[in-house]
């Protein structure tokens, strides 16, 4: 039998069957990265700033995104801070390989770190 012949002894198919015949849509395996909303802080206010200059010089590794974290404040207030504190001495900055990767350390009396630009 050939196949026209088949198709034609097939009995006719309503438009509601044809479409329970159709293959499923294929699921995406990609739905896209899913970001929670951060509502940091665009302006210092008087608290924040306190804290920030009471509590960022006495911590073992400073970056900004370390600073924005904690502090709930934009990366750009947190770069601004830090150079007000590198400006204050309360903390001295260790490497500067991209503007993104400032790394800062507590000022410490004892020992002196190199500037950023010589490595020693």
């Amino acid at each position: 039998m050939t196949r026209r012949k088949m198709l034609e002894s097939r009995p006719k198919q309503t438009k509601s069957q044809c479409v329970s015949l159709a293959p499923r849509q294929k699921d995406k395996w990609y739905k896209g990265k899913v970001w929670n909303k951060l509502n940091n802080l665009v302006l210092f206010d008087k608290a924040t700033s306190d804290k920030l200059c009471k509590e960022i010089p006495n911590s073992k590794l400073i970056t900004p995104a370390v600073v924005s974290e904690r502090q709930k404040i934009r990366d750009s207030l947190a770069r601004a801070a830090l150079q007000e504190l590198l400006s204050q001495g309360l903390i001295k900055l260790v490497s500067k390989q991209h503007r993104a990767q400032e790394i800062y350390i507590r000022n410490t009396k004892s020992g002196d770190v190199p500037p950023a630009g010589e490595d020693a």
